[in-house]
């Protein structure tokens, strides 16, 4: 079991993943984050593909199915030779699924902490690599807005771009803990750090700060809480004490504070080929040998697990002495087509009317396996008719000599002897006593106060649910304490948890469409408490905050001023996604701190209305 492949890598399905997504069978997992999971699957054709399913409970809010709906077209238009490319998706299914191509290697965020800073030809290559990657995200539209160590895995033969547009709505796997949703602190650049205006010029920033971490092993703006982080990448100069000569200028032009004085993308290429003393061509021997040594740990794959084939209807063609005679009716309590024990059965040949199987395997052949194991690529398990719906009994075969099929409403089911013919006086009876029912409930309902006209309203209301579908019941809260949100950074109730953010359309937040927003007028010191996706109410002390609470207030606003707040400070948000939630004020930073946030708690209840029109 030597060539088993790493259980550091790929995860056994468990008990509560799927089987099958979109008709793919999955194989493993390949990793789990805040917004779903990313399984390891196969196409028809054998190539191993990555699958991404979006977690239930985002699946079920209109927004964010609009949003990644948005962010998936995007990426299909995106087709490098250094990019993952999406190879299939279903946004509107029941769980929201991207599919994209597998890359057999570890992120650079991986290789890094494991093997340190990587050599300067390295460096070079990776960074041409992700340059030429960036020119074609840019070239369909698209600002990545989240280029992180994370986000560059390392192929055989050079590094690949993943999740560009997609991760602001679809991909949280690798910014749990970062106090962000949309651009990591510490590869931020610092129009993104101060809400400013977003371009391809930040993603040569974060290119920057690629080059830098992967020959450093750590970042040029330190570690430490997100806000003083962002202050650093704001106002400070990058630590470059530590980066080889060669890569300096490359560096230090992409981390220029202005984006009007970062190089272009073919600049950032030229560059690197006059630092390297022979001509930069990627190979296999572009990386050092140990994190090569993880690439082959991950070209072991797993294969999906084989399916046993359903098992085919049973037709008779042998005459038991206990099986009746072709063409007389089944014994009490015996469905058409049973076989008595012992008796072969030919296979039931499939009706022209239904689809073949989408994988075909001959009669008798063992499962198919995974390609790289000894089957060829294009053989797949097939896929029983229970897991897309279909009733798991089987329908009865009917052969020659069988008669007519009987009607459809008693397929499957056992005939019983034939019942005598009913005397015309009972169904006589039987009509009549129908006839007195019916006068009967008439005459009650006409007895009935009628709440139209002035009868007992109250009584009509509470009886008016006993003829009507039961009530919606209200959804779970689900609780986030300790929430900072930094000067001019919103946050979404979609996301879980909610991360603070700048406004992702470059209109600040102040004219965004956050559900929640802190906003300070750095000139005029004016600070606000916000939304612009719904309505505020600032509970009285009185008031106790709770669902039924949120619903019931209407003294409805968009703005708070920060003076309006104190510690303990309750407010109802009211997004138009239909999410309601409470938001507990707990103080703000002091003045002489490196940049001003506010922290709250959140209970959200998502989805507990119905979401706007507009």
């Amino acid at each position: 079991m030597g060539s088993a492949p790493s259980a550091e890598f790929f995860q056994p399905l468990r008990a509560d993943d799927p089987a099958v997504v979109g008709g793919y069978r999955l194989a493993a997992v390949l990793g789990a984050g805040g917004m779903g999971k990313v399984y390891l699957s196969y196409t028809p054709g054998g190539r191993p593909i990555a699958i991404k399913v979006i977690r239930p409970e985002f699946s079920e809010d209109p927004e964010f199915r609009r949003r990644f709906q948005q962010e998936v077209r995007a990426a299909e238009r995106v087709q490098g030779l250094y990019t993952a490319p999406v190879i299939d998706s279903d946004t509107q299914g029941d769980q929201p699924w991207l599919a994209t191509a597998y890359v057999p290697g570890p992120s650079l965020a991986h290789a890094v902490a494991r093997h340190g800073a990587l050599p300067v030809r390295s460096v070079l290559l990776l960074t041409v690599g992700v340059a030429e990657a960036l020119h074609v995200i840019h070239g369909a539209g698209i600002v990545h807005r989240d280029l992180k160590p994370a986000n560059v895995l390392l192929a055989s033969d050079g590094p690949r771009v993943i999740d560009f547009g997609i991760a602001r709505a679809a991909d949280s796997t690798a910014l749990t803990g970062t106090g962000v949703s949309v651009g990591t602190p510490a590869f931020m650049a610092p129009e993104q750090a101060s809400a400013g205006t977003v371009t391809a010029a930040t993603d040569v920033f974060a290119l920057g700060q690629i080059a830098a971490f992967t020959a450093i092993g750590a970042s040029v703006f330190g570690d430490g809480p997100s806000h003083a982080v962002l202050y650093r990448i704001v106002h400070e100069d990058p630590d470059l004490s530590a980066l080889p000569e060669e890569l300096r200028p490359v560096v230090t032009r992409c981390l220029s504070r202005d984006p009007a004085d970062r190089p272009a993308l073919s600049e950032v290429i030229e560059m690197c080929n006059a630092a390297s003393e022979v001509p930069l061509r990627q190979g296999e021997d572009w990386l050092p040998r140990a994190v090569a040594g993880s690439i082959t740990e991950r070209l072991q794959l797993p294969g999906p697990k084989p399916t046993p084939p359903p098992t085919p209807t049973p037709t008779p063609t042998e005459v038991s002495p206990h099986a009746p005679a072709p063409g007389a009716p089944a014994a009490p309590g015996v469905a058409p087509g049973y076989t008595p024990t012992g008796v072969a059965a030919a296979p039931t040949q499939a009706s022209p009317s239904q689809p073949s199987p989408r994988f075909a395997q001959a009669p008798g052949a063992p499962g198919p396996v995974a390609a790289g194991y000894g089957t060829p690529p294009h053989a797949q398990p097939s896929y029983p008719q229970a897991q897309y719906g279909r009733p798991p009994y089987a329908q009865p075969a009917y052969g020659p000599g069988h008669g007519t099929p009987p009607p459809f409403h008693t397929q499957g089911f056992a005939p019983g002897p034939a019942a005598p013919p009913r005397p015309k006086r009972t169904v006589l009876i039987v009509l009549g006593s129908i006839a007195a029912a019916v006068i009967g409930l008439a005459v009650i309902g006409s007895l009935l106060p009628d709440a139209d006209k002035g009868g007992d309203k109250k009584s009509t209301d509470g009886n008016a649910s006993s003829g009507t579908a039961q009530k919606r019941p209200d959804p779970q809260p689900v609780s986030y304490q300790g929430i900072d949100v930094p000067q001019n950074h919103q946050l979404m109730f979609a996301d879980n948890p909610p991360r603070p953010a700048e406004d992702p359309t470059g209109a600040g937040v102040l004219y965004g469409h956050g559900d929640l927003f802190y906003y300070r007028d750095t000139l005029f010191g004016d600070e606000k408490f916000g939304t612009n996706n719904g309505k505020l109410v600032l509970l009285n002390n009185s008031e106790k905050g709770s669902l039924e609470t949120c619903r019931a207030v209407t003294r409805f606003t968009e703005k708070i001023g920060l003076d309006q707040l104190t510690d303990g400070s309750q407010v109802c948000v009211l997004s138009k996604a239909g999410h309601i939630t409470l938001a507990t004020f707990r103080g703000k930073s002091g003045a002489k701190e490196e940049t001003r946030f506010i922290t709250v708690d959140l209970t959200v209840w998502r989805n507990a209305e119905a979401a706007a029109k507009n």
